[in-house]
Order: structure tokens, then C-alpha cells, then sequence
């Protein structure tokens, strides 16, 4: 056992572990299959190495105030929010989402296939499609049911879907709803895509196929070569989506993100949007190039079809967002946000700190073994610092990190506080983790951290 700050043993069962291990609980009681994952939650909260459900206690800009999800207050500089041109509490944004509770109320009180359309939604589709070179828009109550539903949508069970191995949830699960003909290649591998496309073709003509990638992956914040996915899919007539959820608006000069600075906007087939991430509100697009296949998508995505549509103040609020998106302010504050990426990048390699990735909003901090990010993140939080801890099996096991989150309101003075902070926190729990490894007495327990601690 180790001991935390409080002196306070803890067992190996809160350093080690992951949800993977309760993600197939079995027993004939439904309710109770819940019970075993909660008691090792609750044993990671009882010693403050539980880093999720953390609530905001006020408007989650650069330096906020928020709660554990068992009431614990953490305060200070706040790099765990998705805001990435700070316009969530921008003046112009909530005066569109006031004007609009006052106009319509604060409810689309249905279904966009019913009567859950306004004038802000229409207008949105006309503003998006008029960004994206006249596409047909779909718009959708989440990002996540954006991407569920571009796949669930157009696949049918004898259709494939091929997926990059790190494709979002939602894009997961969207293939797991609509085939039994799912497969996956090694991230950013092309050579893998062309491997698996041609099996596929050797024994299946007549059906669709489904390329899947990200244009920015938010775990590792690495983009793909989309011109070599696309000559790639045109070889065995597969069709290439593409979900743009965490670049959309704030990678590029024009805010086009990785589909605009490699020129690919008008060569992928399907593009999916979040508001989440720069727009300052909920819900989430699918842009397509005819309106065959968005009428179609409108009446057989259920995502689309069985939700309430999404609400006047989220359509008012993020198209305020995109006039600013689209402004000269818009490029300022991309500018800006660059600006803070890189020299986040550059602070946390002067400090020794290992950063993934290329530059982008998400800069993800490779802290190491599970066990040692569970004490690094309590201890970030105790001296003043907010940043999102991520371990496997969202990450590769021994691959837990910071996915610190950047937004362009943040100062030099707020980077320099985080690197600082994080590397204290860092420090001390090298030191408790090195000194829970050299006191278990399990055999081999010693070699099994240090290749935890080491693993990529």
C-alpha cells in the first residue's frame, strides 16, 4: 500500500484497474451487475483518485471554480474545458440566446421531422452549407448523435464500415447499430485501409463500404492524409467520411481545420460537425453533397428522426458563433489560440514534459503507468490547476495523460501557471507512486509498474 497526503493507505485496487474490466459484468440480476465497478469507483473517490463528474461551479472560462462529484471545491487555472475561441460566455453569443428565449421560449418542443424546426435552425443549415461550398445540412441535437447517425444512417446490415482503430464512440457504435461487418485498421494507416478494403472486394462486389476517420483525433491530437484516403477509397469504390468535431472552426486561417489546410473539403463524401467545441453550445451536423442523402438521412437516422429538434436557443447560439467564426475576430482569436498551443508545447518540453501530437486545441501530456496519473491528477487539482486525466482504455494501457484543452482567452501567465503546477504535481507523485512500487510485495510487482510506467 501507499499513503496519500492525509497519511491515509491506499490500496492497490485504487491505483490498478481500469472500466474495461467492468464493461462485461455478468449474473442473472441486471440491477446488481453495477455493484462491483461502483465499489472500486467509490474505493478511487474515497482516496481522491476519481478525476470525473466534476461539476463547474461558475461559467468555465480560463480560471473557474468546480467540484468533485463528492463535493470537493477545486479552484484555479482551468485547461479541462471545451471552449477553443472562448466564445461560451462571449457578450454577442448571450445576447443571441437571450434574444431567442424571448422570441421562441427555451424549447423546440419537438422533432425536426415534425414541428421542432425555428427560423434560427433553417437559417443555421443555410449558414453552414454556405461555409461548406453549398452542401446539403442535417443538423442534430448532439455532436455524438451527428456522428451515431452518419453511420447508423446510410450502412445497412450487409454494407461494411471500416474504422480508423482510435474512431470516436459514436462512430462505433453508429457500425455496431447498422452491420455485423466491422473492421478496423492501425491508426493513421493507410497502407492497413488498402489491406482491408481489398479483402472486402475480393469477396464482396455489390455491397457499400465506409471509410471512417477523424480529422483530428482528440487523444493523441494527430490528423490523417485525407488525399491519400481518398485516392485510396476511390480505388475499391468505398465511400470516406470524415468527422471534424475538434478542428471545425478553430484550426486554419480560415477555420476550415484539417480538411481545409490539406484542400479536401469538396473530396470527402460525408463531414460531420460538433457545436460542442467552438460554437459554444450543443448539438452537432452531418453536411452530404446532395439533398437525396440529407432527406434520406432526415427521415432513417434515428438520432435525428425520434429527438426533439435542437432547441432556438442552441440554433441562436451557434450562429452568433459562427459570425464570429467566419469575422475577422474569428481569425484573431484562432490566431491567438495558436499562439497559446504552441507555446504550451514549447513550456511543458522545457520542463521536461512529454507533449503528443501536432498542434491543436488538445495538447495531450504523456504522464505514464495508471497508477502514478491517478495521484498526479489529485495532486494537480490540490494545488490549483484543472485539466482532464485520460487512461485506458481510452488511451493505450501505461499511455494515461493530461488532454489539457486550450482556449484562446488563456494567457501566457495562465500556460506558465499550468507547466509549473503540473510539473509540482508530477514530482510528488513520481516520488508516492515510486515508493508504492518499492514497498508491494508481490512478486514481480516492482517490474510489472516499471513496464507500466514505461509502456507507450
Amino acid at each position: 500500500m501507499s499513503a496519500n497526503k492525509q497519511g491515509r493507505a491506499i490500496p492497490e485496487t485504487a491505483l490498478k484497474g481500469s472500466l474495461r474490466d467492468f464493461r462485461q459484468p455478468a449474473g442473472a440480476e441486471l440491477i446488481r451487475r453495477g455493484d462491483g465497478f461502483f465499489a472500486w469507483q467509490d474505493e478511487r473517490r474515497e482516496h481522491g483518485l476519481w478525476p470525473y463528474a466534476k461539476s463547474t461551479a461558475s461559467a468555465p472560462k480560463t480560471h473557474c471554480s468546480a467540484r468533485t462529484d463528492c463535493g470537493e471545491e477545486v479552484s484555479g487555472v482551468n485547461f479541462a474545458s471545451q471552449d477553443y475561441l472562448s466564445l461560451a460566455s462571449h457578450p454577442q453569443i448571450k445576447e443571441a440566446a437571450i434574444e431567442a428565449i424571448e422570441e421562441y421560449g427555451v424549447h423546440s418542443a419537438g422533432s425536426a421531422a415534425l414541428l421542432g424546426n425555428t427560423r434560427q435552425s433553417l437559417q443555421l443549415e443555410r449558414t453552414i452549407s454556405d461555409y461548406l461550398n453549398e452542401r446539403e445540412i442535417v443538423l442534430y441535437p448532439t455532436g455524438w448523435s451527428a456522428g451515431f447517425a452518419s453511420v447508423q444512417g446510410l450502412v445497412r446490415p450487409n454494407d461494411h464500415v471500416v474504422l480508423d482503430v482510435l474512431a470516436h464512440s459514436c462512430l462505433q457504435e453508429g457500425a455496431r447499430a447498422a452491420t455485423q461487418n466491422i473492421h478496423f485498421h492501425g491508426h493513421l494507416n493507410v497502407e492497413g485501409l488498402a489491406r482491408r478494403l481489398q479483402r472486402i472486394r475480393n469477396t464482396d462486389r455489390e455491397n457499400g463500404i465506409l471509410v471512417v476517420t477523424e480529422s483530428l483525433f482528440s487523444m493523441h491530437s494527430d490528423t490523417p492524409d485525407i488525399a491519400a484516403l481518398r485516392a485510396t477509397c476511390d480505388e475499391y469504390g468505398a465511400t470516406l467520411l470524415v468527422d471534424c468535431a475538434h478542428d471545425f472552426g478553430c484550426i486554419g486561417d480560415d477555420g476550415l481545420g484539417h480538411l481545409g489546410l490539406q484542400n479536401m473539403i469538396d473530396n470527402v463524401d460525408i463531414i460531420i460537425g460538433s457545436f460542442s467545441k467552438t460554437f459554444a453550445s450543443n448539438g452537432g451536423f452531418v453536411a452530404v453533397k446532395s439533398r437525396a442523402t440529407a432527406e434520406y438521412l432526415k427521415y432513417y437516422s434515428a438520432t435525428q428522426t425520434f429527438s426533439n429538434a435542437l432547441s432556438p436557443v442552441q440554433a441562436a447560439t451557434v450562429l452568433a458563433a459562427f459570425e464570429i467564426v467566419r469575422s475577422q475576430e474569428g481569425r484573431e482569436r484562432r490566431r491567438r489560440l495558436m499562439d497559446n498551443i504552441l507555446y504550451m508545447r514549447n513550456e511543458m518540453a522545457k520542463a521536461g514534459m512529454e507533449t503528443l501530437g501536432d498542434p491543436s486545441p488538445i495538447v495531450p501530456v504523456r504522464v505514464g503507468a495508471e497508477g502514478l496519473a491517478r495521484i498526479a491528477s489529485r495532486e494537480l487539482a490540490s494545488v490549483g490547476a484543472i485539466a482532464n486525466l485520460v487512461e485506458y482504455p481510452a488511451v493505450p494501457q501505461g499511455g494515461a495523460r493530461f488532454r489539457v484543452q486550450v482556449m484562446a482567452d488563456h494567457s501566457a501567465e495562465d500556460v506558465d501557471m499550468l507547466v509549473r503546477l503540473m510539473r509540482e504535481a508530477m514530482r510528488h507523485a513520481d516520488l508516492e507512486f515510486r515508493s508504492y512500487r518499492e514497498n508491494d510485495p508481490s512478486p514481480g510487482s516492482v517490474r510489472g509498474w516499471e513496464a507500466a510506467s514505461n509502456a507507450a
